[in-house]
């Protein structure tokens, strides 16, 4: 042992307390044992295999596995409480014959009422747009003081868009046009047959050829006269020469005095 101011060591041996031994070991000899072998038969190998209903599922993720089916599991039959048309477990509720002729009625129903809706407003735009817009309506009839057209002249008005030609005609003109032979014109029509009141024609100021608005106191027989085709008119509103097929249009029209006369 040594002391020193600072530092102090000491010396010790401990003793393991194992025993050397120099006795060898010695291991058992090897028995073999033989087994007689067993025989398999047919009969021994079908008592060994299951005998109730099993279910095996196999594949990469699963391993193989017998289950035993519970099939002593009875069911209540509630057959007399469903109808006929699904009695069958395969077929679904509204495969029923029931469910189709209530969605056969609804889509029939809806399709129905919505056509009539359509029809309905396609009936309606299409009378709309062959109806007189409100304007031609507001001129659906027209008052005239005769009193305003002195004799021999031909005043033009406005009525439903169309050029209206009233004539106060003279004595002379009336008994002219009073002696022409019908037989003789091409749209056969006697000046009485054209006018209410001998002394004023009225007449829609349209040329019967192709639309054209004639000219006033003008032509071969001092009536009407078209210059885009030259259709000639007499003071009856009759055609005399040219191409147009038929006399000038007459509308409805009404003496309600002496002095007034209504078109329309």
């Amino acid at each position: 042992m040594i002391k020193s101011g600072y530092l102090r060591s000491v010396s010790q041996v401990v003793s393991n307390q194992l025993n050397v031994s120099t006795a060898n070991v010695v291991l058992p000899k090897k028995q073999v044992v033989n087994v007689a072998p067993q025989s398999i038969s047919l009969l021994s190998l079908s008592r060994s295999l299951p005998n109730a209903s099993f279910s095996v599922s196999s594949g990469p993720a699963v391993t193989s596995q017998i289950r035993w089916a519970h099939t002593d599991i009875h069911v209540p039959d509630w057959s007399n409480y469903r109808k006929n048309s699904v009695k069958d477990p395969e077929v679904k509720s509204s495969d029923s014959e029931v469910s189709r002729k209530n969605f056969t009625y609804l889509i029939s129903g809806a399709l129905g009422a919505s056509g009539v809706y359509a029809t309905k407003g396609l009936v309606t735009q299409f009378v709309s747009s062959m109806s007189a817009s409100a304007d031609v309506l507001a001129l659906a009839k027209i008052e005239v003081k005769l009193a305003d057209i002195p004799e021999g002249k031909s005043v033009t008005f406005k009525w439903r868009g169309k050029p209206l030609f009233i004539r106060h005609r003279t004595a002379e003109e009336i008994a002219s046009e009073q002696s022409v032979a019908v037989s003789s014109l091409r749209d056969p029509q006697h000046d009485n047959e054209r006018v209410q009141n001998p002394k004023f024609l009225v007449v829609i100021g349209v040329c019967t050829h192709l639309g054209c608005v004639p000219i006033a106191n003008a032509g071969d027989f001092g009536g009407y006269y078209c210059p885009c085709h030259g259709s000639h008119y007499d003071a009856s509103g009759r055609i005399r020469k040219g191409p147009a097929p038929l006399n000038l249009e007459v509308p409805e029209h009404t003496y309600a005095n002496e002095g007034l006369l209504i078109v329309g």
